[in-house]
């Protein structure tokens, strides 16, 4: 009797296993306000600490070059965590958040996604 039901709990975890649906990360947005202050041309980049991701990656980022607020919205997973690292377009070693290439750590620079919105002043 202990070996047949032993095969059927072998036989019902292999066949739920064959017909779960797989894990899948949902997709969502988060949407970041961010506003200089500070009086030269900043570059910023938003950073997963999830995975190897960068917005907008690839070397690049994004340029701040006014007191405007500038909205960028990242397509992430639900529940990723993202932070943004801001610096000196001249002079990397100024820098807001987790800096250029997610080098620094930082308290209060990093959220959830989520769909919500999240407003940044970047000033010195």
């Amino acid at each position: 009797m202990g070996k047949i039901r032993k095969i059927w709990v072998l036989l019902a975890v292999f066949v739920l296993g064959v017909f779960a649906s797989p894990v899948t990360s949902e997709a969502e947005q988060m949407t970041w306000q961010v506003k200089s202050l500070y009086r030269y041309k900043v570059q910023i980049e938003f950073y997963s600490q999830n995975r190897d991701n960068a917005w907008p990656g690839g070397d690049r980022a994004y340029n701040l070059d006014d007191y405007d607020t500038h909205s960028f919205t990242l397509n992430c997973n639900s529940g990723e965590k993202i932070c943004y690292g801001a610096w000196d377009s001249n002079d990397a070693s100024t820098y807001w958040g987790v800096g250029k290439n997610d080098r620094h750590g930082c308290q209060g620079c990093c959220y959830t996604c989520d769909g919500d919105t999240y407003s940044v002043r970047l000033r010195r």
